[in-house]
Formats: C-alpha cells, sequence, structure tokens
C-alpha cells in the first residue's frame, strides 16, 4: 500500500484559518505529537458509506452542541461531502437535511456504457455548500481520491475549486464513472485509504478524530454490485491499522444494519452519529482540560 504523498499547504489555508476564528479557538500550530500541555488542535477525518454518511452530521451536531473547536477536516467519499459542506460553513442541520432528502438521482444518472455519471453531483453541491473553493472555506479542508492508474492517494487541500475532487473522492468503483483530472484518472479515495486521518495530521491538526461507518456483516452476495461491495470491505479492512496509527479518537456510529442507499433512514443515522458522539465526549473535553489552552477551551463548554 502507497503512502498519503505529502502536500504542501499553501498560504490559502492560513487566511482560511483565520476567517474561522468565531467556530474555533486560535490556536498556533503544533509541530509535534500531542503532548498533556499541546494546544489542542482537533482535526476531524470522515469515511465514507454513502446514506450511511448522514451519521456525519449527527457526530458534528454533537461537537457544536458542546462548543469543541474544530481545526480542519477531511473526507473521503460521502465523508468527502459532509466535510466540505462543514468547512464551508454549512451547520449540521443544513447537512443533515440534505442529506435526509437527497435521492440517488440527485447525484448521477446512468450513461450508455452502464456506468453512473457524477456530474449531476455539482448542481447538489452547489445547493448544499456555502462557498466553492478551498481557499475560501471557513475551516481547512481536505479531500482523497485515488489514482486509478499509479494506485496513489491524491490529497487535495489549499487552493482550487472543491467540485471535480469531491466528485472523484465519491466514484465508487463499478458503480460511478471515473473522474478525470489534470490527467489523472480518480476513483474513490477508500481504494487508497480508509480514513484520511493522515490529511488532517497534515491540515495541522495535533488531536485527530475517525469516524469509519461500519459496513453491514458480511453475507453472501447476491447480485454484481454486492459482490464488488464485499470485495471493496475486504480491501479497507487491509488499510485499518494505517488510519488508526494516525488517529487519536475514533467515533464509530452503529449504522452497520442500514444499507448503503437507505436515505429515508436518515433520522436513525443522525441519531447513531450523536449517540457515538456523545459516548466518546468526556475524552474529548480532557484534551482541553489537559492543555496550555484548557481554560481559554473551558469557555467554549456548556455548563454542566
Amino acid at each position: 500500500m502507497q503512502a498519503i504523498p505529502d502536500i504542501t499547504v499553501s498560504t490559502a489555508v492560513a487566511q482560511v484559518q483565520n476567517r474561522a476564528s468565531s467556530r474555533r479557538l486560535s490556536l498556533p500550530a503544533a509541530e509535534e505529537r500531542p503532548s498533556a500541555q499541546s494546544p489542542v488542535h482537533i482535526g476531524l477525518a470522515l469515511g465514507g458509506g454513502f446514506a450511511r454518511g448522514i451519521a456525519h452530521a449527527g457526530v458534528l451536531r454533537v461537537l457544536e452542541q458542546h462548543r469543541i473547536p474544530t481545526h480542519c477536516v477531511t473526507g473521503i467519499s460521502a465523508g468527502s461531502i459532509v466535510a466540505a459542506a462543514y468547512a464551508s460553513g454549512a451547520t449540521p442541520e443544513e447537512i443533515a437535511r440534505a442529506g435526509c432528502s437527497m435521492r440517488f438521482g440527485d447525484v448521477g444518472r446512468w450513461s450508455r456504457l452502464g456506468f453512473v455519471a457524477s456530474e449531476r453531483m455539482n448542481r447538489f453541491l452547489e445547493r448544499l455548500l456555502k462557498t466553492y473553493r478551498f481557499e475560501e472555506m471557513r475551516i481547512p479542508l481536505g479531500v482523497l481520491a485515488t489514482d486509478l492508474c499509479t494506485e496513489e492517494a491524491v490529497s487535495f487541500a489549499g487552493t482550487g475549486r472543491v467540485f471535480d475532487p469531491i466528485r472523484a473522492s465519491c466514484s465508487y468503483p463499478g458503480l460511478f464513472r471515473p473522474v478525470r483530472h489534470k490527467g489523472q484518472l480518480l476513483v474513490d479515495g477508500a481504494m487508497s485509504m480508509g480514513i484520511p486521518a493522515g490529511l488532517a495530521r497534515q491540515l495541522g491538526a495535533t488531536h485527530v478524530i475517525s469516524v469509519p461507518l461500519p459496513a453491514a456483516p458480511a453475507a453472501q452476495p447476491g447480485n454484481v454490485f454486492q459482490v464488488v461491495n464485499r470485495c471493496f470491505q475486504i480491501l479497507q479492512s487491509r488499510f485499518e491499522d494505517s488510519w488508526r496509527s494516525e488517529t487519536d479518537l475514533v467515533i464509530a456510529p452503529d449504522v452497520r444494519e442500514v444499507d448503503w442507499h437507505a436515505f429515508d433512514r436518515g433520522p436513525q443515522l443522525i441519531q447513531a452519529g450523536e449517540a457515538a458522539a456523545l459516548a466518546v465526549l468526556p475524552k474529548i473535553q480532557e484534551w482541553f482540560a489537559g492543555s496550555v489552552h484548557g481554560d481559554a477551551a473551558a469557555a467554549f463548554m456548556p455548563a454542566a
């Protein structure tokens, strides 16, 4: 497995960080992994799962309700849509409404080759996102796709439009057509990394919270798509040690019984995200209590 390639985060990211002060603590960047006295820069790394991605809105809702400041957010596949929406300024409630009302036809259509073309996703993103460029995001955003030819993970951050990177990150093999972008043929980021935790670290996070969306228990496939899906699950299981090594805390909503296309179960997915986030909230609050900015962070926490 190839490691995530190094990315250079441009000065545009620094400008984004300045504009983010209304939603998070303004803390200096840490150069090393966190210690008990390090400033806390939380990075969220959101995994994919198509309709199951609605659960991310529940996680975000809990973090905002408890005023947990977010330094940056990264995403793969469905997680890249949620990450981009949140970084652009969309609220968890707006993300939840969009996810619950979404249908497959909003993001794709069948082409003559039998694969789904994802150009329709652009219109969906135009309605959901508040801004469409990396450098205009309220907090730093990272999106991960996979180069189908080189097998390398391809990181997007800093500058440029977000639509093609998101479409590429969502291009599930065998369902969506690959996206051509600047000479590369790109597919789902989860083909090279299950959760973009390393990318969050590169964007300056000292504490990375990874949010995987566990798939349904293995069963004997009944059609071609289920065969591809099962192969994908096996491949992702091989990456788990890699992203966990870059992760400080895992929030894993219990969405295993929800099908990939079950957008009608949005409320259940949101509740699963909220429950999983609440379960680990004390640990997140401990990070701030033990940091050099513990007193300042306490002002962001609701009274007991």
